[in-house]
């Protein structure tokens, strides 16, 4: 197990949802030496901003979580900027990190790299068996190509790289922008805001038939930190909550907790996205110990205080109730 006190710690997107968090346990694992960053400073994309940022932190790990991400709508309106963007950031990462003799690097990737009718529980072995759901593919493979040029630069030059496949995340903090928010975070602010603003009615996009798997952000910020740790192989390894819930449950759920009152209209004419997801999780308790700590409707309730605490202040302020980072 390594010692992560002692050593240089570079987080891309450490000032994003997931980021924050982990952040925050490296320094409540009594690391000192993090560097932290925004797109500001270094747009990963530009590989002289790459280079800039490596001279500058002389990290002895990096953990990766810098990430182009949305929706299933901002997925189908940007799948070239999707696709670009993260797949540009990865191979640069990790090849500017190689050549820098770094210690470790930690790649996050993504549920989306799996094929569409993966059997569930999605197992890690299953992870070529077929293509992607189409409105995630772009995002999906462009992640999906950290875990080949990981292996590929472990068998040829012997680069200790990983590769996590975090499932769906939630939780404070989490991005409520309606054109790039997730489901949680798109549910939680259409019966908040309902709510607040007296309507009778909120649409859902598909047919709620289709089921997620979600993990709390805090637990997902641990598992990186115990792989971080103690997990030095190429093999990829999920990172999940071990259920499986129907957005129909979901969307029954987030209306109870938030008190919602009003109808639900579903709106058949939007696609629902990869039929079923759900991780089978043995890999990560076997190899690094880790397992999850929050239940579901007690990180629902978390995120929706958040939510809901958030849009009252800026209400009193007169701003606006939509969040991103």
């Amino acid at each position: 197990m390594v010692n992560l006190q002692n050593k240089r710690i570079t987080v891309t997107g450490g000032k994003g949802f997931l980021g924050k968090v982990v952040v925050q346990k490296l320094c409540e694992a009594g690391c000192i030496d993090i560097f932290v960053f925004d797109s500001k400073q270094y747009n990963l994309i530009k590989n002289d901003d790459v280079k800039r940022m490596y001279d500058d932190a002389k990290p002895d790990i990096v953990i990766h979580l810098a990430a182009r991400v949305g929706g299933i709508g901002f997925n189908q309106t940007n799948p070239a900027t999707l696709f670009y963007d993260n797949i540009i950031m990865g191979t640069q990462l990790i090849h500017e990190g190689y050549l820098r003799n770094i210690e470790k690097f930690v790649a996050i990737g993504t549920i989306c790299a799996y094929p569409k009718f993966t059997p569930v529980p999605f197992k890690e072995e299953d992870l070529w068996n077929g293509y992607p759901e189409e409105t995630n593919a772009p995002y999906g493979l462009a992640k999906k190509m950290m875990l080949v040029q990981s292996q590929a630069y472990r068998q040829q030059y012997g680069f200790n790289s990983i590769f996590l496949l975090p499932v769906n995340l939630y939780g404070p903090g989490d991005n409520f922008e309606p054109e790039s928010s997730h489901v949680i975070p798109s549910l939680i602010k259409k019966c908040i805001d309902a709510k607040i603003e007296g309507k009778n009615e909120i649409i859902i996009w598909g047919t709620g038939i289709a089921t997620r798997e979600f993990l709390y952000v805090d637990d997902a910020a641990e598992g990186i930190l115990l792989a971080t740790m103690s997990y030095n192989k190429s093999d990829p390894v999920n990172l999940g909550a071990g259920f499986e819930v129907s957005i129909k449950e979901l969307v029954d759920l987030v209306v109870e907790l938030t008190g919602y009152t009003g109808r639900i209209i579903w709106d058949e004419s939007k696609p629902d996205g990869q039929p079923r997801r759900g991780l089978n999780t043995e890999k990560a308790l076997k190899e690094f110990g880790f397992k999850v700590k929050t239940g579901f409707r007690e990180g629902l309730r978390k995120t929706i205080d958040w939510y809901y605490n958030c849009t009252k202040n800026l209400k009193r302020k007169g701003l606006s109730n939509e969040f991103g980072y």
